[in-house]
Order: structure tokens, then sequence, then C-alpha cells
């Protein structure tokens, strides 16, 4: 069933979008890791599952969209996790530590959720604390051209959207300090951030444009 779900949602995809995917080369061919992604629209997931071709993805999706039958169903295939985003959920977490434990692949979007202006928002310590205690290598990706008003406005207009979905080289944060773990995860969240933010267009890096992280990694960057 996911294999046909797949092949159905690629098929929509490329009627209503043009994609572009890149650095495919820097996604592990086996083995758990983390992929970090901005969240710019509802598009966003999908386009991770329109992009990799491994059926061991999940991918940890609020609470309130459980109660939505089409998507509680849609999760059974997807390998969704239904996480509270707003309380501890040891539930949630003890299932998101062994689905890691039995090789498969974390997505996470460390804003928490969608930018409603496109650019970068903040992220949460939370998810940085997560990737941290998982002890695996993060692989960071940009998404543009998925917001949703510009889907819509695309689709009402019937043009094709225009996609770029960009994985840059694995990176891996170091353990978690004993002390000073606010500091510390507040720099782990940074550094995830802005990978993120060095793979996409100045107009998408919202918060993290001229974070001097950011700004080390961009003169990295072969020209």
């Amino acid at each position: 069933m996911q294999k046909f779900l797949r092949w159905i949602l690629r098929v929509l995809i490329n009627l209503i979008a043009d994609v572009k995917v890149f650095g495919l080369e820097n996604i592990p061919s086996s083995g758990a890791f983390v992929i970090a992604t901005n969240h710019i629209g509802m598009l966003d997931a999908a386009m991770l599952y329109y992009a990799l071709d491994r059926l061991d993805v999940f991918i940890p999706v609020a609470e309130k969209w459980e109660q939505n039958p089409f998507l509680n169903w849609v999760g059974k295939y997807a390998n969704f996790v239904f996480i509270d985003r707003f309380n501890p959920d040891l539930k949630a977490l003890r299932k998101i530590i062994g689905l890691m434990g039995q090789g498969n692949i974390l997505v996470i979007a460390p804003e928490g959720t969608r930018s409603r202006a496109g650019g970068m928002a903040e992220g949460k310590l939370g998810v940085s604390y997560l990737a941290a205690k998982l002890n695996r290598s993060i692989v960071p990706v940009g998404l543009a051209g998925t917001e949703d008003k510009v889907i819509l406005d695309n689709l009402k207009h019937l043009r094709r959207s225009h996609i770029v979905a960009h994985a840059g080289e694995p990176f891996s944060l170091p353990p978690l300090p004993l002390k000073n773990r606010d500091t510390a995860l507040k720099q782990f969240t940074d550094e995830i951030m802005c990978h993120i933010a060095a793979l996409l267009p100045q107009k998408y890096r919202g918060v993290y444009a001229d974070h001097p992280r950011l700004k080390e990694l961009l003169a990295g960057q072969p020209t």
C-alpha cells in the first residue's frame, strides 16, 4: 500500500509542480539518521516522500491532525508519529527512539509549525535535544516553493509551481553537556537551522539570514 500511495503522490505532485531535487548523494543509503528541514507549507511532508525511495521514513505530526480521519488513515501507511507539541509526550518519544533503533529515518522540522511568512522562524530547543539524544547524523534539507499561498494561487491560475528540495552534507552534534544545557541546546538549534538556511535562497532564511554561523557555512561553500 505504501508503494502505491507514493506512486499516486508522485503523479499528483508532478501534475501541479515542476520539482527539482538536489543533493540526493548526501543521503545515506541505509541506517538510521535524522533529516531536518524548514517548514513553509502543507506540501513539505509530501515532498520528502516524493524525493526518497526508502520506505522506512517516519515523521512526528501534531496530535491535532490525529482527529482528521483522512490524515489518520494516511498516517498508518506514511509512518506518522502523532505527538503532543505542548506537553511532554513520553509515549511518542519512546516510539521515536524505538524506530530509530530499528534503523528508520526521522524527519523533523525544528520550527515546529509552518512559517506563515515563508522565511525561517526560530527553531525549537526540543528538536535539538531529541537530535542530540538520538546521537545520529543529521542531513539538512532546504525546501523552497512549497508555500501554501503560492501553491494555491498557481492552482487557481492553472500554473505549475516550481519546487526545489536541496539536501546538504550530513553533520553531527556533540554530546549534550551535563551543565548549561539550555545554552548548549540553543547552540545546537542554531547549528541545525543554519545548515538548513545555507541550502536556501536568501528570501527563505528568515531570522537566520544574518546569523554568524550561517555566514561561516556560506563562506565554506564551493563557488
